[in-house]
């Protein structure tokens, strides 16, 4: 197995040790550089790469290459080009130039721009980021293509993509935590990087019932369904034995992505029926968000062979908990040492205590931000839902930093550090063992864990490249701050301790260990002057705020009308998701529901006029009867005053805000009076009467 996997392991990815193999030294020197360092591109070796790049993607069957992007949508994107080109005797030959490595030209009036382009200004460029390797996938149909990462601009220069911004704020933070680490004595390191490792939640449900859901096909989620009789009450879900078919499932999984050289660690059952987990180990974050893409696709890949649907969706299903994708993020430098590692004596490490500080000072003093990088239609139904962390930021120290952040405060200094207990089991064939020095906590949205920290807010749909630029900037912002204040110092190491003290005394009520979900701490927050933004909409107006606009300029990450633009299309998208699940439900109720229930409505009629033509009161039947006419009546009207309120939504179209407002405000807020009774009705009815798959057999029907 060991020599299968290493076999497998990166075989799909254009890896260091192929460029070493394939490259001129010279020309394998000059990348390395750019990709390590962080150096300016030479496009003069662009030709010698693209022909190396060929020919291995050749070796391996790929007939055309692309680059692969990432608009403002919730997916890739990617136009195909063949490797032939036509020459003058009317043969071909096979080529690909440095030319059409390093740029493409796609259409940028057709994606999601925010008004940066108009429909009439067509012409956008693609870029080739040499950062994250290019890998080879195969297409359902059998084509095989070269995928080379790209940044998306448009013409007039603002970025239209999630990665050109995540690099923004990639370089942002290598600049100002290097010019902190110089102040502390550190010569040796040349480059900080911010890792994450996302964690990433699904479900998988039965192929042909998915096909039967109109809500699931056209939203992702269901939109109808009643509570089963059990659900996840007696968490025998969460980490239990994984049923044959998903194994088998999960094993060609693994394998897919090993090819892709991305090391699925982790794998178990969630806590919702038919839910699962996987795991990766840590990445570049821009590295990490191509490879999560990557996991994401492949999950629905490899689910259809097994007919299987792989459900990425926030909360597919209403009454069992959602997914979400965990976002473990940290920062190293090139020299080996994880700069929000406390280390064994955490309480005299005073560069810990710089980065922790500023770490807590850009979350507070950023909490909307953060809250907004986590905001979709989809996540709305998770934060604060008892099941995912709230829709407060706040953060989970544990008990060891805690105390040492109590002592900075109160003293000035922290002179000790609590330590990891012995477990003792009490039975003699079982391990004594050191625990950690403190606890986890999975209600908190931002949760120092050993050393790094977890923002568990983003949802399980989203590219973690707009949450982790928003995180690396801000963190980037706050080093900013501080290193300008340090530079004026006479006395360093008496300046960052007094500033230490005054970071976290200022920001020590963003700190809390308890317990998220209770309504106390959402009290307690209120009274420590927290933010509790509700929904998307209402977060996304503080995007491009004067003071964000400061920030992202300032470290040259994003500009104003590159905030404006992400503002546009988030609420954009936010309308037009609460749109198609309207009219999805109004379709689904007219369409399927209803004719169903008036079809067995008319047999259970004609039923209790057989049975009182024997002379025997068909009493249960009448009552039956009476019931699913009241809420039939009910759930027409409640269609009809929805369709009513989807038509006025127009009224608001000239301006986007408002028009998102009205949707979530009006039209999401209608939802339930058409559900209620559907759902009700659900229950009324025999299984085979019911027109589409219930929850019981989309959650235990695998």
């Amino acid at each position: 197995m060991m020599n299968k996997i290493s076999a497998v392991f990166g075989s799909h990815v254009f890896s260091d040790q192929d460029m070493r193999e394939r490259l001129p030294k010279a020309v394998y020197k000059s990348l390395r550089a750019t990709i390590d360092k962080g150096e300016p591109l030479d496009v003069s070796i662009a030709d010698s790469v693209a022909a190396a790049m060929k020919e291995w993607a050749m070796e391996l069957g790929a007939t055309h290459y692309t680059h692969w992007f990432q608009p403002l949508t919730e997916t890739t994107a990617e136009k195909h080009d063949s490797f032939v080109s036509t020459v003058g005797d009317g043969g071909v030959i096979l080529q690909f130039t440095g030319k059409e490595l390093i740029k493409a030209e796609p259409d940028a009036s057709s994606f999601p721009s925010g008004g940066l382009r108009e429909t009439c200004s067509a012409r956008g460029y693609t870029a080739w980021d040499c950062t994250s390797p290019a890998f080879v996938k195969n297409t359902a149909e059998g084509t095989c293509i070269l995928c080379i990462p790209a940044a998306f601009t448009s013409y007039t220069g603002e970025s239209l993509d999630y990665k050109t911004p995540l690099l923004r704020s990639m370089d942002a933070i290598n600049k100002e935590a290097l010019k902190a680490l110089k102040m502390f004595g550190n010569t040796t390191a040349t480059k900080v990087t911010a890792s994450v490792g996302p964690e990433q939640e699904y479900f998988l449900i039965d192929k042909d019932k998915f096909a039967q859901r109109t809500d699931l096909k056209m939203c992702g989620r269901t939109l109808f369904g009643s509570m089963p009789p059990k659900g996840q009450e007696l968490d025998d879900q969460y980490f239990g034995a994984i049923k044959d078919k998903i194994a088998e499932y999960m094993t060609e999984l693994n394998e897919e992505l090993w090819k892709f050289g991305i090391l699925a660690k982790t794998q178990h059952n969630e806590v919702a029926p038919a839910q699962h987990e996987l795991a990766p180990i840590f990445s570049t974050t821009n590295v990490a968000t191509d490879q999560n893409h990557l996991v994401m696709a492949t999950m629905k890949k490899v689910a259809a062979k097994h007919n299987l649907e792989c459900l990425l969706y926030e909360k597919p299903f209403a009454g069992v908990n959602g997914s979400g994708k965990h976002n473990n993020w940290s920062i190293s430098t090139d020299d080996g040492e994880n700069l929000i590692d406390p280390g064994k004596e955490p309480e005299k490490n005073l560069q810990f205590q710089f980065f922790l500080a500023a770490v807590l000072a850009a979350v507070d003093n950023n909490a909307e931000l953060l809250r907004l990088s986590a905001s979709s239609a989809g996540n709305d139904h998770r934060l604060g839902a008892n099941e995912a962390p709230p829709a407060i930021i706040s953060a989970y120290l544990g008990e060891q930093l805690e105390d040492i952040v109590n002592q900075i405060i109160e003293k000035g200094e922290a002179t000790s550090s609590l330590k990891g207990k012995k477990y003792v089991s009490g039975a003699s064939t079982l391990p004594t063992f050191t625990m950690d020095a403190t606890d986890r906590n999975r209600t908190s949205p931002f949760a120092f864990t050993g050393n790094k920290f977890e923002f568990r807010m983003v949802g399980s749909t989203q590219s973690i490249a707009f949450p982790m630029m928003v995180l690396n900037t801000i963190v980037a912002d706050q080093l900013k701050k501080m290193t300008e204040e340090l530079e004026k110092a006479d006395d360093f190491e008496a300046a960052v301790k007094k500033m230490v003290r005054e970071l976290l005394t200022e920001h020590q009520r963003i700190i809390f260990n308890g317990n998220g979900y209770s309504d106390e701490w959402v009290a307690e927050a209120e009274r420590r002057g927290l933010p509790n933004i509700k929904c998307m909409v209402d977060a996304v107006p503080y995007l491009a705020t004067d003071k964000n606009v400061s920030i992202f300029e300032g470290l040259g990450v994003m500009n104003k009308a590159e905030l404006q633009a992400r503002a546009d299309v988030m609420l954009e998208n936010y309308g037009k998701k609460i749109n198609i699940e309207a009219l999805t439900m109004i379709e689904m109720a007219n369409e399927e529901i209803i004719p169903a229930v008036m079809s067995y409505q008319a047999e259970l009629a004609k039923g209790a006029s057989e049975i009182k033509a024997l002379g025997i009161e068909p009493t249960v039947q009448v009552s039956l009867l009476n019931t699913i006419s009241e809420k039939l009546s009910e759930l027409k009207q409640a269609t009809v005053a929805l369709e009513e309120l989807v038509a006025k939504a127009a009224d608001y179209e000239e301006d986007v805000q408002k028009w998102a407002k009205y949707y979530h405000d009006v039209v999401f807020v209608a939802f339930d009076a058409v559900r209620k009774p559907a759902d009700e009705l659900e229950k009324e009815l025999p299984k085979g009467a019911w027109p589409f798959p219930t929850y019981e057999q989309l959650l235990f029907e695998q």
